[in-house]
């Protein structure tokens, strides 16, 4: 059973790619890593402690939804709340379990702001040595 891995934030561009990603994974019969990444700031002081668990409650409040409903898909699935900004969260993850893709949203920004910014999306298109599934917030 191979494994695909979504990075979900419940925006409406999660939102579709979360959906593309049940399809895949009914699809091709694989396991569906539903990840939410976020790093807390600066360095490791008891502010980013307190910091780091409310993100991490965050992401368990965000991930929920998402995994009933690729349960009630019939799709295997887990959740993954990684302490690393996304893009790296996604790439540590798709690279440890051998993923088949990594998916994930956009939510309509355009390519010059995401290239200068940094959006996840186009940080995994160059950074990533897998595929890299971009699904449109619509």
């Amino acid at each position: 059973m191979g494994r695909i891995v979504l990075g979900y934030d419940a925006s409406p561009g999660a939102e579709r790619a979360l959906e593309c990603a049940l399809e895949m994974a009914t699809h091709f019969g694989d396991r569906l890593v539903i990840a939410f990444g976020a790093a807390p700031p600066g360095h490791p002081t008891e502010e980013a402690r307190a910091h780091h668990e409310a993100l991490q409650e965050l992401g368990g409040r965000v991930t929920s939804g998402a995994l009933a409903r690729a349960r009630a898909a019939g799709v295997d699935a887990e959740v993954e709340l990684v302490p690393l900004r996304a893009s790296a969260a996604l790439i540590e993850l798709a690279d440890r379990d051998d993923a088949r893709m990594i998916v994930v949203g956009t939510y309509g920004e355009s390519p010059i702001k995401g290239a200068i910014l940094g959006s996840t999306p186009h940080k995994l298109l160059h950074l990533s040595e897998r595929p890299v599934l971009v699904v449109p917030g619509g």
